[in-house]
């Protein structure tokens, strides 16, 4: 095996490629997941036409009015660093080094400005299928009190936990269902400085639309843990139900939360969040759910095209063209896709980046001068190395920058 904490320094590509600020082309319907099912299991879906709910269009017409005034720039890519093995979590501290997990070796991993890759521990995971050290997020008050979330798969269970570098995880919840496949794991900090965690149904869809299940949920959290006063249910860290298997949140200027699930059979899906919501698993898969009283996602996907996992929203971005977009990480369909909101939040145009260049995509992150940062994820169990570097973390800025 190469040696995983080498220095990985920038290393500039060749390509070079340029995206105009035109909209990316109309919406398209579809899924997929990862993988989509156990073999041998299939199921009936629907769908139909959704009208987006509306939303006030103020902010972000200012904010697109402002970028486009920009002008659209070259987009370069650069690889950032080399031969690590399924990096699957993100997170940035305050003074700009990145964070990152190791899916299968339960390594959290340190990035300094200059590329330098060091390990800061093993966080305790038995790493099995789709489940291992999934998802992080750092915490708001970082420099006063020095947390780092995480959410991992033990024999037990999957976990949140939180820690300072280098000590002993603190679980704040445990009991989330977990299984080889659909474990969910991505966690964030909402912009509300809760924590907001992603869960997968574990195999079993009934516990997406079971409320006292804590899997196929969006779940809020208090930084300690609790359940904040003003959850849709009460007592209940349940924030939004009815998902299969959630691996992407990102919020909009207006905090609006968007996040990307994987579908069974037909459909993956983008959903605009609201609390105390249904989204349908396993009664639908995809749209058609809003007359038995469902949310239907915004945009969906043919299998072929996605496995969408992580995901984010360019916000005071350094490509302008792209301000205020949603990017998806696309595993199964190899690419990283570009979708414009609309005003009323729903997706305007899709373009596809990337696309069969670079394997299976897990994760897009803005990192804190404005880029984007693209992991692969070709050690996964599913994928084959594209290059001898793999896996990789991929930058995409203004050429130049």
């Amino acid at each position: 095996m190469p040696n995983r904490t080498a220095n990985a320094l920038p290393v500039a590509l060749a390509m070079v490629f340029i995206v105009s600020s035109a909209a990316c082309g109309a919406d398209a319907g579809g899924s997929s997941p990862e993988p989509s099912t156990p073999e041998g299991e299939t199921r009936q879906t629907t769908r139909a036409e959704g009208e987006a709910r509306d939303q006030d269009p103020a902010p972000e017409d200012a904010r697109r009015r402002s970028a486009n005034a920009a002008g659209p720039v070259e987009v370069e890519r650069s690889v950032i660093a080399t031969n690590l093995e399924v990096p699957w979590g993100f997170a940035f501290l305050p003074n700009g080094d990145a964070l990152f997990t190791e899916r299968d070796s339960g390594r959290l991993l340190r990035m300094d400005s200059s590329g330098n890759v060091q390990e800061v521990q093993t966080l305790p995971t038995r790493g099995y299928g789709e489940g291992g050290s999934l998802g992080l997020a750092v915490s708001p008050d970082y420099e006063r009190d020095g947390y780092v979330y995480a959410y991992y798969t033990t024999e037990e269970d999957n976990r949140v936990v939180r820690l300072r570098l280098g000590e002993e995880p603190e679980p704040i919840l445990t009991g989330i269902p977990f299984n080889s496949y659909h474990d969910g794991g991505r966690i964030s900090s909402g912009p509300d400085g809760m924590l907001y965690v992603a869960t997968g149904d574990a195999g079993d869809p009934s516990n997406s639309q079971d409320r006292s299940s804590l899997g196929g949920k969006i779940l809020r959290l208090k930084p300690d843990g609790g359940v904040p006063v003003d959850n849709p249910f009460p007592n209940s860290p349940v924030y939004s139900y009815g998902h299969r298997n959630v691996e992407g949140l990102a919020w909009d200027e207006r905090d609006q939360l968007y996040a990307s699930e994987f579908g069974q059979d037909a459909f993956d899906e983008v959903n605009r969040i609201e609390p105390g919501e249904n989204y349908g698993w396993p009664e639908v898969e995809g749209e058609g759910g809003e007359d038995l009283g469902y949310v239907d996602p915004i945009t969906t996907w043919p299998t072929s095209e996605a496995s969408p996992s992580g995901a984010a929203i360019l916000k005071n971005g350094a490509i302008p063209q792209w301000e205020g977009d949603l990017f998806v990480a696309a595993l199964r369909g190899q690419r990283l896709w570009r979708l414009e909101l609309g005003p009323d939040g729903g997706v305007t145009g899709r373009e596809e980046l990337l696309k069969d260049e670079v394997g299976r995509i897990r994760n897009v992150v803005q990192a804190p001068d404005g880029s984007l940062w693209v992991t692969t994820s070709n050690h996964d169990g599913y994928g084959s190395p594209v290059s001898d570097e793999d896996d990789r973390i991929i930058r995409l800025a203004p050429a130049g920058g």
